[in-house]
């Protein structure tokens, strides 16, 4: 009989432990014999063919080791010796690294150990990337250096017999297997999987959010390429394509048109009911805000709203952002505390939660909400001076936010101002699209901290190896929604600075038509010399390009790469501008002192603090590889 027609029930045990021996998973064992992963686990587990850990030995045998590393194997002695009697909990990691999903997990996961051991609780770790601290020998108390599976953590708690798993540190990953193990019946503290579910699954979040009364933007499902169309068509145009439950915002395009929501939906994989494809209104033009919570299931604590510099509809891995936030009505922080704190409960949330806004028109929409960590948590957590995730661990294991004292936190006293700067890889990888979008493509992220708003954007660009310009020649080309009094304070400020400035023919006309002296130079299409040759050239020192709609998006890729390959920095917004000339402004006083994180916690500041009434308010966001 062929391995596929085989029924579960009548493999032999010797055949079933060599195929687990060999490695065969109970998942592909299921697929080949035509039955269920967990009827495979069943059978396993009747014939007693159960995993066994053995212990890595660090001493190379030259003497008996004794770190708690361990790996499992099919073989006949178990080397992990189980400790009864104490409380302990399995922390879920991140599982293997790239974009999308990477250190900012493994951080929360080493916070929640630090926790659970101030708590008195044995930690036990389940990871499988050599390239972590959680997977250092001597972080935890125990760790499972093993594949985030089902079987496979299932195997372990089995093993283990935890009070609780903790699901919520590890990104995404941990997530996809939450529900199962709950059915399984594994403990998961923290926010249920039901809780977790209801915020994934865009129906039933859409009703959700409709009960609260909670504006988002208009959104639909597609199953095929006719209805994607149909939908997009019904929601308007341009709107943000993906499939559902996507990591690090993998596989998501803005389309401006019918067309390219086909093109779309021929190149997207696996489009079914089971896996449909999600599509969204994009507000373009609009500002985004990212809020990093813990919820006790009662109290919430808002560790921080941030500002991004990006616009919206960049993948807030990719955003530079700033703490506290710097041009918002304080009527609409408000609504944005107040809907986050509405969100949490809504949704039973114990632990961690992330909340994606936008704001359009002074509407706040909800984009997205997360009860998980983020990757913005080591951020806030060094920017307000409390460990987010530590605070989450020992809410999961049952304390409260009173009890640790963090209850009345409130980020707006803060006297210092915090800029997070993503770093790309676009100069080791010629002619990708540098464009930024919902697909997240940075690779690492640096920050920079000062009592002014200036010294933080300032440093944040030195770290990132982006440093602003002291003098030069400006480029600017705007589209003509930012023709506007915001687009003139900038130049002037810009020449106020030493700048010369060098404009495209419309933004030319419309700066020396009200006063503003600059240079008129030809589009990438309109002939030569052009933008791209002059920055060849060495003649320009900062770009600043605002493109709206498809059009504009191909002069942006070729100003844009030709920024990247001569170091040139890159400017897309008019509020990334605005903070630019601050920076620069901060950058010629030479006042860039340097504290650490602990001094900018405790002391007053060294620095001359900048009012929020002296920052330019701007209307529009951000992008790309610069501010």
């Amino acid at each position: 009989m062929s391995p596929r027609k085989q029924k579960p029930e009548r493999v032999p045990s010797d055949v079933l432990r060599r195929a687990k021996e060999l490695g065969f998973s109970d998942r592909q064992l299921a697929h080949l014999w035509g039955t269920t992963e967990l009827t495979v686990r069943a059978l396993r587990k009747e014939y007693r063919i159960l995993p066994v850990y053995k212990t890595v030995d660090t001493c190379a045998a030259e003497f008996e080791a004794h770190t708690p590393y361990h790996y499992s194997t099919y073989d006949r002695e178990n080397e992990s010796v189980v400790h009864d009697g104490g409380k302990k909990v399995i922390i879920l990691g991140g599982g293997p690294n790239r974009i999308g999903q990477g250190i900012e997990f493994d951080y929360c996961c080493v916070h929640g150990v630090m926790a659970l051991e101030e708590e008195g609780i044995e930690s036990i770790m389940i990871n499988c990337n050599p390239e972590t601290v959680s997977t250092d020998y001597d972080t935890t108390d125990k760790l499972y250096f093993e594949p985030l599976t089902l079987e496979d953590v299932l195997n372990i708690c089995d093993h283990e017999r935890p009070d609780g798993v903790i699901v919520s540190f590890g990104g995404q990953t941990p997530l996809k297997i939450a529900k199962a193990l709950e059915e399984n019946g594994v403990k998961i503290l923290g926010t249920s999987p039901e809780g977790i579910d209801l915020a994934e699954d865009r129906e039933r979040f859409g009703a959700l959010l409709r009960k609260l009364k909670i504006a988002h933007p208009k959104y639909g499902t597609a199953y095929s390429v006719s209805n994607a169309v149909l939908v997009a068509e019904q929601i308007g145009y341009p709107v943000l394509v993906r499939p559902s439950y996507v990591l690090g915002g993998r596989a998501m395009e803005i389309c401006y048109n019918g067309d390219a929501v086909r093109e779309y939906m021929k190149k997207a994989v696996d489009v079914s009911p089971e896996h449909p494809v999600l599509i969204d209104r994009f507000l373009e033009d609009a500002f985004e805000f990212d809020v990093d919570a813990v919820c006790d299931g009662t109290d919430v604590l808002i560790g921080g709203v941030m500002e991004h510099i990006e616009e919206a509809g960049i993948h807030s891995g990719d955003s530079s952002c700033v703490i506290p936030p710097y041009m918002i009505p304080p009527e609409s922080l408000e609504e944005i505390k107040a809907t986050t704190i509405k969100l949490a409960k809504a949704l039973k949330v114990v632990g961690l939660l992330n909340v994606q806004f936008a704001m359009k028109d002074r509407v706040v929409y909800v984009l997205e909400v997360n009860p998980r960590a983020s990757r913005t948590v080591p951020f806030v957590s060094k920017a307000i001076g409390i460990p987010l995730a530590k605070v989450a661990a020992k809410v999961m294991v049952g304390r409260t936010l009173e009890e640790l004292g963090v209850k009345d936190f409130d980020f707006r006293t803060l006297k210092h101002i915090s800029v997070k700067e993503a770093v790309f890889p676009f100069s080791k990888f010629p002619r990708v699209p540098v464009f930024l979008g919902p697909e997240m493509r940075s690779t690492g992220e640096v920050m920079g901290i000062s009592h002014a708003f200036g010294g933080a954007i300032a440093k944040a660009q030195m770290s990132a190896g982006n440093a602003l310009p002291e003098q030069g020649t400006v480029f600017i080309s705007v589209n003509n929604s930012d023709k506007n009094e915001i687009t003139l304070g900038i130049a002037r400020e810009f020449v106020e600075l030493g700048f010369s400035l060098i404009a495209t023919e419309g933004t030319a006309r419309f700066l020396n038509e009200n006063g503003v002296p600059s240079e008129t130079v030809f589009k990438v299409n309109e002939g030569r010399p052009n933008v791209v040759d002059l920055i060849k050239d060495g003649k320009i020192q900062l770009v600043v390009n605002t493109p709206l709609g498809e059009e504009s998006r191909y002069d942006e890729y070729a100003i844009g790469w030709a920024a990247i390959e001569h170091k040139v920095s890159f400017i897309t917004t008019l509020s990334a501008a605005a903070a630019a000339v601050k920076a620069i402004e901060r950058q010629k006083e030479g006042n860039l002192a340097v504290q650490s994180i602990q001094e900018y916690h405790k002391k007053a500041p060294r620095e001359q603090p900048e009012t929020r009434q002296n920052l330019t308010p701007v209307t529009n966001k951000a992008t790309p590889n610069s501010v």
